[in-house]
């Protein structure tokens, strides 16, 4: 039996029309998503147009995607990716439904992108530009009573003009205070495992914007290996990884770690000594840096530096000063122009350049 079709088709005053922009190539994937490179054919501007996947929803409109489009809408910041508007494609003739698209502003480059071409060698007061619009973002949107949860390199977008963009907010969070004698309910399967602090990976579910620093942490480091500082991969094998570089899990140094879920259901390292310092040093020859890494690779959500006190470092203030990237950036082609297998042939070709990395006694981090 044909499916009935409606009699007049669902209007959409507030949507736009997704053919006035011309889609050129595929430049990602976003957590709910994918993402490709546009041009307005009205203005000629380039956009990056995500494709909101619907294939779970049986009915309605994805509720991850309705947080992400009601998030960006209230964030205005130069240091927030832009939501230019939502577009839907032409009603589908068998399964009646649109596509629906976000449309955001350009950016050239993501910072995994960057870190992977090797050609592009970084100064000390280009990193500390990096990390300081990082952490402006990072501020807004935490003094605003939102959490990204999912802070990672490839999720850090740069124009050619060299202004960072927080990007994907597809897990972000708007927090409450907890009402009294209770605590907040979310979910710990946030953030990508590599950026995912320890909290998450014992199950703790009443969290805030200290999640998000651990990943600032991690990138951190990454802005001088050139790789994600601890690759593991399982929730166990992350928290072994973690623990051979910032010290053991226990309650001499984290109080209250012991209540939470599966701090006695996973084997974690007993006996490890903190290393952030020893072992970053060999390629981070900056002792504010280290200084700020520690800060950040807190084990303690608690203790661990938050946003503002980050920003206003010593890091930031010290010799050298801050410096533009726009000379730097503008002199090489979108990283997002490597299509995925071509990234993968250049990840190969550039294995035996990585920088030199310490040699750990078990598990390697770099």
């Amino acid at each position: 039996m044909a499916a009935l079709r409606p009699e007049h088709p669902p209007e959409f005053p507030y949507i736009g029309d997704i053919s006035q922009y011309e889609r050129i190539d595929k430049i990602g994937q976003g957590t709910f998503g994918e993402v490709f490179k546009a041009r307005c054919k009205k203005t000629n501007d380039l956009v990056a147009m995500k494709l909101i996947l619907m294939d779970q929803e049986k009915e309605g409109f994805p509720i991850t995607a309705l947080r992400e489009i009601k998030i960006l809408q209230e964030l205005r910041h130069d240091n927030i990716v832009r939501l230019i508007e939502v577009c839907r494609s032409p009603m589908h003739d068998k399964t009646m439904r649109s596509k629906f698209f976000f449309i955001f502003e350009f950016c050239d480059h993501d910072l995994a992108g960057i870190l992977r071409n090797i050609q592009i060698q970084f100064t000390l007061g280009h990193i500390k530009s990096i990390l300081q619009q990082l952490l402006d973002g990072l501020y807004y949107i935490h003094k605003n009573h939102i959490i990204h949860r999912d802070i990672k390199s490839a999720n850090i977008l740069l124009t050619r003009n060299g202004v960072l963009k927080l990007a994907d907010f597809g897990l972000a969070k708007v927090i409450a205070p907890p009402k009294p004698n209770q605590q907040n309910r979310y979910t710990c399967r946030v953030v990508t495992l590599w950026y995912r602090p320890p909290e998450l990976l014992l199950g703790e579910r009443d969290y805030g914007p200290a999640i998000d620093m651990w990943g600032v942490g991690c990138i951190m480091a990454e802005m001088w290996i050139r790789s994600p500082i601890m690759q593991g991969n399982s929730e166990q094998h992350q928290l072994e990884l973690i623990s051979h570089l910032c010290g053991s899990i226990e309650p001499s140094v984290w109080p209250g770690v012991q209540s939470l879920p599966y701090f006695t259901k996973l084997n974690l390292p007993k006996g490890e000594k903190r290393k952030v310092r020893e072992r970053m040093q060999r390629c981070i020859q900056e002792p504010l840096a280290l200084d700020l890494i520690e800060k950040l690779l807190t084990l303690d959500p608690k203790q661990r530096i938050d946003a503002d006190a980050a920003v206003s470092s010593d890091f930031f203030y010290s010799e050298p000063p801050l410096m533009e990237l726009k000379t730097l950036l503008s002199k090489y082609p979108s990283m997002f122009e490597l299509k995925e297998v071509s990234r993968n042939i250049h990840n190969q070709r550039m294995k035996p350049q990585r920088p030199n990395v310490p040699n750990l006694p078990s598990e390697p981090i770099y």
